[in-house]
């Protein structure tokens, strides 16, 4: 399947063939969901939102890698390298790190604005050294780089059939709400790293601080306070699903079916968290399997439809219109973290 995706996608070289398939099985790997969802694209387009994929994935690792506690110089300097890597593959075309040369070919492309990945590579760099954010205002600050410009950079990918200014809201929106859902799913996990990626000032609403959910997560025990902030931190995250969810209709018909999946899977995180009742602290909580599958046949239902019904464009990938695509920190988005 992966020669059909290539061939569809017209990129013949060796090397950019094997920098393409490296990055579709950390997809698969890593982003389960998400790549289940990217399944329902036509399979000409699959190979770019794997480049996508891959690169954020990537450079997510770097900053999560070597451990908790790790020196910070060494991470940073991985990511540096990364970072002049990428410029040199969106100069040149050309790189020794397989992400990096897919993704330089996918931008040339598709005609990616070079500054979504340096707004990227920038939100990856605060990850080493802030570990919290004051305001709600702060945090959307770091997600523009690490969840929004996602979204973004799947506009030219998708298609639509309407400007692509006029979607990119909804792009970015869908991209926020997507590391939204994975920011409440991963308390525990984040807090093991050092982060606390919900607002200092929404905690401190209900009378919670980073020392009561250390407490919490190293004793098993919860709190009622915790469990308020977490629903209000919900709620927000519900928000923005509804002010992203009219870009869906903006997509080119062939590629709804994959990010209706993906919004109807990330946004089962929020329901899959209540139902655990919110102890992220303590476990991960995950979307059934049944509902996945459930989700995923719909959306198959639903792409063979499309292509059925499929006939000329205006939304083709390259043209001057974009999708709203749907988030840890690091995204079909994505976020660079898996849905289950």
């Amino acid at each position: 399947m992966t020669d059909r995706e290539l061939d569809a996608a017209g990129i013949g070289d060796p090397a950019l063939r094997a920098a393409y398939r490296h990055c579709r099985a950390l997809n698969a790997r890593h982003g389960k969901t998400y790549f289940l969802a990217t399944r329902l694209l036509p399979v000409e387009r699959r190979p770019a939102v794997h480049a996508l994929y891959g690169f954020a994935r990537w450079a997510d690792d770097i900053v999560d890698s070597f451990g908790t506690g790790a020196d910070p110089e060494r991470r940073a300097a991985a990511l540096t390298e990364l970072g002049r890597s990428l410029e040199e593959g969106l100069r040149d075309g050309r790189s020794r790190e397989p992400v990096v040369l897919a993704l330089a070919d996918t931008a040339g492309r598709h005609g990616i604005d070079h500054a979504l990945f340096r707004d990227f590579m920038s939100a990856m760099r605060a990850d080493l050294t802030v570990t919290g954010y004051d305001t709600y205002r702060d945090l959307r600050g770091y997600m523009h780089g690490s969840a929004a410009v996602i979204g973004l950079q799947m506009l030219p990918v998708l298609g639509t059939v309407v400007p692509r200014e006029e979607a990119a809201p909804y792009a970015a929106a869908l991209g926020v709400a997507f590391q939204l859902s994975n920011f409440l799913r991963d308390v525990g996990e984040d807090l093991d790293r050092g982060r606390v990626y919900l607002p200092a000032d929404l905690l401190a609403g209900h009378g919670v601080d980073r020392q009561l959910l250390r407490w919490s997560r190293d004793t098993g025990r919860q709190e009622p306070r915790v469990i308020a902030a977490l629903r209000e931190f919900e709620a927000l995250t519900r928000a923005v699903y509804r002010s992203a969810r009219p870009g869906l209709g903006m997509l080119d018909p062939v590629s709804r079916p994959c990010i209706r999946t993906a919004f109807v899977l990330y946004g089962g995180i929020l329901e899959a968290v209540a139902r655990d009742g919110y102890a992220v602290l303590h476990r991960r909580a995950v979307v059934p399997r049944r509902r996945r599958a459930a989700v995923a046949v719909d959306g198959l239902v639903r792409a063979v439809a499309a292509r059925l019904g499929a006939g000329p464009r205006s939304g083709r990938p390259g043209a001057p219109s974009g999708p709203s695509a749907p988030a840890h920190g690091s995204s079909c988005a994505p976020v660079p973290q898996e849905v289950v």
